[in-house]
This record gives structure tokens, C-alpha cells and sequence, in this order.
């Protein structure tokens, strides 16, 4: 929890609560923060256990899932360039071979190269 934070500024802050709130009042507050933290940490442990019994396995699905293939590049160029009876294919591929791999599938090796005059 205090990973970023050393032994030297707990106890500087330490300190600082003890001249702000005074010896008198600082026990009372630690207490008030245990209880506070005592909560929050129950309502994450219901919040976790939600989770789990509305997802149930699913949760498991969720967890191994690879976001990268959901990246809106990746997504389209599978979307635009994949066969339609084809499973999915595996994210990676870079846009060249992919393009390529692409026109090698649409196009008869016998016919000559599409040719457009108004792109000349």
C-alpha cells in the first residue's frame, strides 16, 4: 500500500497530525480511520462477491480476453479483409502482408492488373 511512500514521510506525517489535531484527539481519529478503511475494504470484499456470482464463469472468459483485437484499427482491417466463412484471424499480421495476402485471394493470377485512368 505504501510503496511509493518511505518510512521517513509516514513519520513526518505522523508528526504533522500530531501538532494539527493534538495528543488528545489523534487516538480517536486513528480509530476513525480503521473504522472508515474497515469499511471500504467490506464494500469492496460485496462488491467482489456481486461480481463473481452475477458472472459466475463468464468471469473466467473475461479475464483471459485479449483486448488488443478490439483496438479500432486491428478491428477494421479484420472486419474489412477477412473472409466471410473464415474464422477470425490472429492479430499480428502486419497491414502489408495482410493487403497482399488480401489481393492474392480476390484476384484470377491469369487477368491483368486492375487499371483506373482517372487515378493517372
Amino acid at each position: 500500500m505504501f510503496d511509493s511512500i518511505g518510512w521517513g514521510e509516514i513519520i513526518v506525517l505522523a508528526l504533522a497530525a500530531l501538532f494539527i489535531f493534538g495528543p488528545e484527539r489523534l487516538p480517536d481519529l486513528a480509530k476513525d480511520a480503521a473504522a472508515g478503511l474497515k469499511k471500504v475494504r467490506e464494500a469492496v470484499t460485496g462488491v467482489r462477491a456481486q461480481v463473481d456470482e452475477s458472472l459466475g464463469d463468464d468471469l473466467a472468459k473475461l479475464r483471459d480476453l485479449d483486448l488488443r483485437q478490439y483496438h479500432p484499427r486491428t478491428f477494421i482491417k479484420n472486419q474489412l479483409l477477412a473472409d466471410d466463412d473464415a474464422p477470425p484471424r490472429a492479430t499480428g499480421a502486419t497491414a502489408a502482408t495482410t493487403v497482399a495476402a488480401a489481393a492474392a485471394r480476390t484476384r484470377d493470377p491469369s487477368a491483368p492488373p486492375p487499371f483506373d485512368p482517372d487515378a493517372t
